[in-house]
């Protein structure tokens, strides 16, 4: 790059560096979409893949779906009898209420080997009793810490009609709490033992438990093998048994949702700031040798030839696509680590900053394409206008 590159980028106005601005943007938002990318896929390695999700298959139940089998005591101990299967863990849905102190009303489900709980106080033991339970450190303006430890009566209903019930009470223990940022399975959770999640789940019914459980069947249900190499035919055998079973892990890399738009984001940003940056190059190139062509007429006549004067553009062009590199990173990544808080607060599982990071191959992409692509657009674009005769040209500036 020639010192007169640098002269005409910073001094004349006609120069490559009107493209500087397009270019940052696009680059910025390339890095964005890295960097959430990035913080997604690195969240869900190490807060569910690495907490057991690899070796664990989701079952599903659709109500009125008759192609889909119902997770009944029967189904879930056919379930448990695939070879590789070491433990099936029913999810059941109730509410709990306050009965005592409080107006909250929390949302129940089992504690299963796919809930990585982010624990703040207390422990989760091995297996969860069936008088305890697992509650948000804070939900719905209640401060559940005082409890910690405590025996806590709870309410939960108990139909007796069709649309009639009354309220019964349960004593439960509060063995932990954990991150409300936790939302898994939606805000303010209380998480319980299997036992205990079917007896409120079939109260709520109006119907004995073990009749619930035989004939309304979990909602899903976790299912544990023994080894990662297993999860594949042991899926294949529970659908070919009829369960709608998928491995945790298949579900959660895809990313779904917000983050699988910014992966998809991502790897469509480079073809874009790719094929901008030479289109870019191109227009700007032909428009800004076009209106510096006296001047670059006299150049000629004084002894410049055309390599010399495309080696001005792509000098422009290495500067303008290199700033852009640099702001648009710089940019992208401020941006990326500004949203790690409340999208992690949107997906339930915690984004650190060096998380959101973009990985070192899409920054480094983001801050070349920029001055590739706008130079290879500066060689097409500029080839025409600097094919004209010097003299001619002079004298049409003159």
């Amino acid at each position: 790059m020639s010192g007169w590159s640098l002269h005409t980028w910073k001094r004349d106005g006609r120069s490559l560096r009107r493209a500087l601005p397009t270019l940052t943007v696009l680059a910025a938002l390339l890095t964005t979409s890295a960097g959430v990318a990035a913080g997604a896929a690195g969240a869900v390695e190490r807060d569910v893949l690495r907490s057991g999700g690899l070796t664990q298959i989701e079952l599903s139940s659709f109500e009125g779906d008759a192609s889909v089998r119902p997770l009944t005591t029967a189904a879930l101990r056919t379930a448990g009898s695939v070879p590789g299967v070491r433990r099936v863990v029913a999810d059941y849905s109730s509410v709990l209420y306050a009965k005592e102190d409080g107006t909250y009303d929390l949302t129940s489900h089992t504690l299963t080997p796919a809930d990585d709980l982010p624990v703040t106080r207390g422990r989760i033991p091995a297996e969860l009793g069936t008088d305890e339970v697992v509650l948000p450190a804070s939900a719905q303006g209640t401060d559940f810490t005082p409890l910690l430890g405590r025996s806590v009566t709870f309410g939960y209903t108990k139909a007796t009609g069709a649309a009639s019930g009354t309220t019964a009470a349960i004593t439960l223990k509060v063995a932990a709490l954990y991150d409300p940022a936790w939302q898994a399975d939606g805000p303010g959770v209380a998480y319980l033992a299997e036992g205990t999640a079917a007896l409120l789940a079939a109260a709520r019914a109006g119907q004995d438990p073990g009749v619930f459980r035989d004939r309304g069947g979990a909602q899903s249900a976790v299912v544990v093998v023994a080894h990662q190499k297993q999860v594949a035919g042991v899926t294949e055998a529970l659908q070919a048994d009829g369960f709608s079973a998928s491995p945790v892990s298949d579900r959660v890399r895809s990313l779904p949702g917000l983050f699988g738009a910014a992966d998809l984001g991502m790897r469509v940003g480079v073809l874009v700031l790719a094929l901008a940056a030479a289109g870019l190059g191109m227009v700007r190139a032909a428009d800004s040798t076009r209106a510096r062509i006296g001047q670059f007429a006299v150049l000629r006549i004084l002894g410049s030839g055309r390599p010399e004067l495309r080696r001005v553009l792509l000098g422009e062009a290495a500067l303008t696509g290199a700033a852009a590199g640099v702001a648009g990173v710089a940019v992208g990544t401020a941006v990326s680590l500004a949203l790690a808080r409340p999208l992690s607060d949107a997906l339930g599982l915690p984004i650190t900053l060096s998380d959101a990071l973009p990985g070192p191959a899409w920054a480094f992409a983001a801050l070349v394409l920029p001055a590739v692509g706008l130079a290879a657009g500066t060689l097409l674009g500029s080839r025409e206008v600097l094919r004209q005769d010097p003299y001619l040209t002079a004298r049409a500036h003159g």
